[in-house]
């Protein structure tokens, strides 16, 4: 009797552990959750997880879509699929059996999607843009009740410069009057995907999840509908992405599908950050290596896109949100870091299905002749091409934080910027350099400036000026400051106004200060005129070399021309005779400030002390 009983619950505990393996066998995550019929690339790639998911055979049956390969890993909680989509399919949900033998112990499945009409004709960012980075978490916090989110590593905490302030998606939408009223035309948001770290994640460079957007900024949903809202406006949005790295809190870190998913050691190393190494054609391979290959920060893990299943990972996601949200842009973070091949294979697969959609990568190098080497189409010794069209112009903003600090010299003040324009000669394409003074990474302008409100003034009408498209940095225009190489909390400060009960609301004129309201009117006055100037958007540069610290420069484009002068000189003004502009000048006969409205003839113009004049040029 007690053998029996035994039997009976070995035959029991058997039944119970059986049914548990099976119910175990399920996808917990199939990524990319949804595709589209139409791409030029018919084929997606799906990475299914799931405990003991590779030991059940997947099986697809529905009309339009084959299952073309079944990728085993060395992680048998991983499977890779590849799935055909036929142009003649149908929008649906694609289920997927999983089998053992005839039997199906689970199922999965992705949604299927007709897409947007004209989604492949989309138009990027451009030189006619100009373009306004917030960070999210600091900008406006319209909904309080996702502040915290239940089972979230990191709640509320708005004292702490490094703590999580509130700010959401919803408040970027309710004050996109306002960063209309700048005359800005397109919006770069930090990060704003799933970065569930224990602390110090407000920036969203530590990405958690790729497919889906933080819970403390809004829903995928939410983020759809902003960038609807802005395209409805006419504004464009530019998605910050990340393929050098993820969160080391990112779900798979824990269970990695293979050894080489990320880039390890035996012990943490970091990067060197020498990005010269890459194209040096007599670095060591260990530096190129370290550069490359060593992690940007001990919570943030190095990922490796020489492994081809990862590659494609990163590659399709960002596809599916240009798809899924209507993206009209990307900026991609530490562009130089991850594996070049990969990232230049990730530019061709983007242009094959949005030919005119614009990309710009963080190139942080501050020499010309190392910089051109991230561009398209230079003539690299080692034949690379990145085919990566805009770049960062770290050489211009690097010049800008010193030109209005310094007198004149052969490579001081003014020079600074007449010599970095000067190397335009090594780009293929200097008008696709993205012109900025300051970002969420540098200090703030106002601090490098010693809050002189002159030089800033100075510095917006360059950025707005100059070949290229300018880039400006929230808050800058409320003379916000902050050193940026002291406290990266210090240069992401909240936007006053933002928070529900802020005593100060700075998106209004009331709620500034008269140095404030100087600033932004000038500012708005600045790129509104730009906006509508297809002289400043397409423009030829013609520039004199600085004299007495004044320095001139002309945009010109048919018989179309705007003339600037900028004079540097602390105290004194400065009287210039135009003669010298002949070879330009002489087709024109007076001209007006763009933001004044003041006439000048073109005889002599006095520039005041540390000002800018900006003039329209007539016949």
């Amino acid at each position: 009797m007690h053998k029996r009983k035994l039997t009976e619950l070995l035959l029991i505990v058997t039944m119970v552990m059986f049914c548990a393996s099976l119910k175990a066998q399920k996808p917990e995550r199939i990524e990319p959750p949804s595709w589209w019929i139409g791409f030029q690339e018919p084929k997606v790639q799906l990475l299914v997880y799931g405990k003991g998911i590779s030991t059940l055979k997947p099986s697809i049956t529905y009309p339009g879509v084959s299952l073309e390969r079944v990728i085993l890993v060395e992680n048998p909680n991983y499977l890779f699929l590849d799935l055909s989509i036929s142009p003649e399919a149908k929008p649906g949900k694609v289920e997927i059996a999983f089998k053992k033998g005839t039997k199906t112990i689970s199922k999965g499945s992705i949604d299927l999607k007709e897409r947007e009409k004209g989604s492949a004709q989309r138009e990027g960012f451009n030189q006619s843009d100009a373009i306004y980075l917030i960070m999210p978490d600091r900008f406006a916090n319209a909904i309080t009740g996702n502040d915290a989110v239940a089972g979230m590593r990191e709640g509320l905490n708005r004292q702490d410069p490094y703590g999580r302030h509130g700010g959401d998606l919803e408040g970027i939408r309710q004050h996109l009057d306002y960063v209309q009223s700048l005359g800005f035309t397109s919006i770069w948001l930090n990060p704003v995907l799933e970065n569930d770290q224990p602390e110090s994640s407000y920036h969203g460079y530590a990405i958690t999840d790729f497919y889906q957007v933080d819970p403390r900024f809004g829903s995928n949903e939410d983020y759809k509908k902003f960038v609807d809202d802005c395209r409805s406006r006419g504004i464009k949005v530019i998605m910050d992405m990340v393929f050098n790295h993820c969160g080391s809190m990112h779900w798979w870190m824990n269970d990695l599908p293979e050894k080489d998913w990320i880039n390890v050691f035996p012990e943490y190393t970091p990067s060197n950050y020498r990005l010269s190494t890459v194209a040096d054609p007599y670095a060591a391979k260990a530096d190129i290596e370290l550069t490359t290959r060593g992690w940007f920060a001990t919570a943030m893990p190095d990922l490796n896109l020489q492994n081809e299943l990862m590659k494609n990972y990163m590659i399709q996601n960002s596809i599916w949100w240009i798809e899924y949200s209507g993206l009209q842009g990307i900026r991609m973070d530490t562009y130089p870091y991850p594996d070049k091949h990969g990232m230049a294979d990730w530019i061709l697969r983007l242009k094959k299905e949005y030919p005119d959609f614009s990309v710009v990568g963080e190139t942080w190098i501050t020499q010309a002749s190392k910089l051109v080497y991230w561009q398209k189409d230079f003539p690299n010794k080692d034949g690379y091409n990145s085919h990566l069209e805009y770049l960062m112009d770290f050489p211009m903003a690097d010049a800008l934080t010193r030109a209005f600090n310094e007198g004149e010299g052969w490579d001081t003040g003014l020079q600074r910027l007449y010599d970095v324009l000067a190397d335009d000669h090594l780009y293929r394409y200097p008008l696709n350099m993205v012109v900025f003074a300051e970002n969420h990474d540098m200090g703030r302008m106002a601090h490098f400036y010693g809050g002189d409100l002159r030089k800033m003034k100075m510095a917006a009408a360059f950025v707005a000026t100059v070949r290229g498209i300018p880039q400006w940095y929230y808050g800058s225009e409320l003379l916000m400051e902050g050193d940026g190489a002291k406290s990266h909390g210090a240069i992401r400060q909240d936007f006053p106004g933002g928070w529900p009960g802020d005593q100060i609301n700075a998106f209004t004129k009331e709620g500034r200060t008269d140095s404030q309201n100087e600033m932004v009117n000038y500012l708005s006055a600045l790129f509104q005129y730009r906006k509508a100037s297809k002289v400043l958007h397409e423009g030829n540069t013609l520039h004199f070399v600085p004299l007495n610290e004044v320095y001139v420069y002309f945009r010109y484009l048919g018989d179309e021309a705007v003339m600037v002068m900028m004079n540097n000189n602390d105290s004194h003004d400065r009287m210039v005779d135009m003669s010298r502009f002949e070879e330009i000048l002489k087709n024109y006969g007076s001209g007006t400030e763009v933001v004044t409205g003041q006439k000048y003839n073109l005889d002599t113009i006095t520039v005041p002390a540390k000002s800018a004049l900006i003039i329209e040029l007539h016949k």
